[in-house]
């Protein structure tokens, strides 16, 4: 077969699939609305871990489809560059054409193994911006405010009919919603009647909250608008809204599971949500909406930006103390930090390479709680030598030498996870005053109930493995040692029986590997007295096996614990100040 035919019929191929996965992907997201508004928690978790499967299985099906059809031409760069070609003119009409690019670039990293990037083969600008998608009809609609904001709440919220409201609940959140607008915009000095409200008509499902996401819009200013619903047993009611920028950001941050959002046009989606956002980068909100794998290539592309020319600023080894698994480094002013796995681990860890990389994976899989770090896997990384700093360099062949290989004047990284900046919690606590450490102290405490409540023992809890966001929230990013909670069985240290068992320097009683003492806690999170007296005023039952017990037990009988992306002031009740 000639080359142009068979580059056509990989092509085709390759869209076929793609236009599979997207029908099944939309089809697991289209049911978010009946299971929220059938209460259906564990299904929603469910069908969560389905979706977040089946790009995998995609791109591992059309790898045989293609091995099949090129055969023996299967590495054959020529054909390849033509396939694109077809590829492109195929899915020039699309609303979705950054994803199909996306899925094309996986099947061909799959198959070529490619190193770096290959400009031939491969989609590697964003060339989606004239695309159909951003003149196509809005994703949202819009109400103004001229007769005043409590009518066009209870326009707005009555819209939204797939919601199976608490009608009691619902006619008194508009008064509710209403005084948290009124005094927002008051705050603002905007002249309320001259401002309009636009929501996105999808709704946002996650867990067991929904969003309606918007904006607000007057005197060229634009707010943010997050109502947050619930759905207790008497129907879905308003939980809270959220007007500032700062708290909007935590609802789509990077440590959180992705929402559910049945949406055509995904490119008009973000440029919404960008405008409400814009310090958030664009790939966080691909991965809010469950295109991880776009959100990784947006992440690459601004890579490949970021390093297009050396600069004096340097990649360096990352501040804070040095994990014993991996070795990291500072991406210069790119905001992420880079993880390889070193060769061999020091004592006591007990692990391999294939087991680290397995925890990643099952903290992709994860129901996160808001507290667990993105990670990105890439493979075949290919930067100029001039980034790395020569003490890098040094550290990264000696602890990573099986990984990283210095090509002449080229670093090849053979597997890293990137993941973004945060301050390790130990220097935090340094650098920080005195009130700002004292409230990082009791969300460490927060951090690691929540990771329980999501079913995760963290393992390892020294003050080293945390980090504080740009929100000022703690998040857990050593993944190693994590395990189920269910799976740990939580004791109290026996008494000693004499004072030679008391003295002694191993313990007196048998332990099996998955015993945990969490009277031991205090001693080894790394608190100074100031804040251990802090931590333990706020968290002393994490020092008490009832606790654990208590979250097992819970988790095991099938309840799933609500943990909302939003402190209390947000929360529409009696006693909360509007905001």
């Amino acid at each position: 077969m000639p080359a142009q035919p068979l580059a056509q019929h990989c092509a085709a191929t390759i869209l076929e699939n793609f236009c599979d996965h997207q029908e099944r992907f939309r089809q697991i997201t289209q049911r978010a609305s009946d299971l929220f508004n059938s209460r259906q928690w564990a299904q929603i978790r469910s069908d969560t871990t389905e979706r977040l499967n089946l790009y995998a299985a995609s791109v591992q099906r059309v790898e045989g489809d293609i091995r099949r059809i090129l055969n023996m031409r299967v590495a054959e760069t020529s054909l390849w560059a033509e396939a694109r070609i077809d590829y492109a003119a195929r899915i020039a009409g699309r609303e979705d054409r950054e994803l199909a690019q996306t899925f094309f670039n996986s099947v061909t990293r799959r198959i070529l193994g490619t190193i770096g990037v290959n400009r031939r083969i491969e989609f590697v600008q964003n060339d989606c911006a004239d695309s159909p998608q951003l003149s196509a009809d809005p994703v949202h609609q819009a109400y103004a405010l001229a007769d005043g904001i409590a009518p066009a709440i209870d326009r707005l919220l009555k819209d939204f009919a797939e919601l199976a409201w608490n009608r009691t609940g619902l006619k008194q959140s508009f008064p509710q919603v209403a005084a948290r607008i009124e005094a927002r915009l008051q705050n603002t000095q905007i002249h309320i009647p001259t401002a309009n409200i636009e929501i996105l008509r999808p709704v946002f499902y996650r867990g067991q909250g929904a969003y309606l996401i918007g904006r607000i819009l007057a005197e060229g200013q634009v707010l943010p608008l997050v109502m947050a619903l619930l759905h207790p047993p008497g129907g879905v009611v308003v939980d809270a809204v959220l007007m500032d920028a700062d708290a909007a950001s935590v609802v789509f941050s990077y440590t959180r599971s992705a929402f559910k959002v049945d949406v055509k046009r995904p490119g008009q989606l973000v440029a919404f949500l960008r405008s409400i956002l814009p310090a958030k980068p664009e790939a966080e909100f691909y991965s809010a909406m469950g295109f991880f794998k776009h959100s990784k290539t947006l992440i690459y592309r601004e890579v490949i930006r970021h390093t297009a020319q050396c600069t004096e600023e340097l990649f360096s080894i990352a501040p804070g103390k040095p994990g014993m698994v991996m070795a990291v480094f500072d991406m210069a002013g790119f905001g992420m930090v880079a993880k390889v796995i070193r060769d061999r681990f020091d004592n006591p860890k007990k692990t391999t390479a294939e087991k680290v990389m397995q925890q990643y994976d099952f903290v992709f899989s994860h129901y996160r709680a808001g507290r667990l770090i993105e990670a990105h896997a890439f493979e075949g990384l290919d930067f100029d030598r001039c980034w790395f700093s020569e003490d890098l360099l040094d550290h990264l062949t000696a602890e990573a030498g099986q990984t990283v290989h210095i090509r002449g004047q080229r670093v090849i990284i053979d597997h890293a996870y990137l993941e973004r900046r945060v301050t390790p919690l130990d220097i935090y606590l340094q650098e920080v005053s005195t009130d700002k450490a004292a409230a990082a102290v009791v969300d460490f405490g927060n951090a690691i109930k929540d990771l329980a409540f999501a079913n995760i023992f963290a393992g390892d809890m020294l003050l080293k493995n945390f980090g504080v966001t740009r929100h000022g929230r703690v998040v857990f990013y050593d993944y190693d040692e994590i395990v189920p909670l269910t799976d740990c069985r939580f004791r109290k240290i026996p008494k000693a029986r004499s004072y030679m068992e008391e003295i002694a320097d191993e313990p007196w009683y048998t332990v099996d590997e998955n015993d945990v003492f969490p009277e031991e806690f205090s001693r080894f999170l790394g608190l100074s007295a100031e804040y251990r007296e802090q931590f333990l005023y706020s968290h002393t039952d994490l020092l008490e096996p009832a606790f654990w017990i208590s979250v097992q037990k819970e988790i095991r009988s099938g309840a799933l614990r609500h943990i909302r992306p939003y402190p209390p002031r947000y929360r529409l009740t009696p006693l909360q100040k509007p905001l």
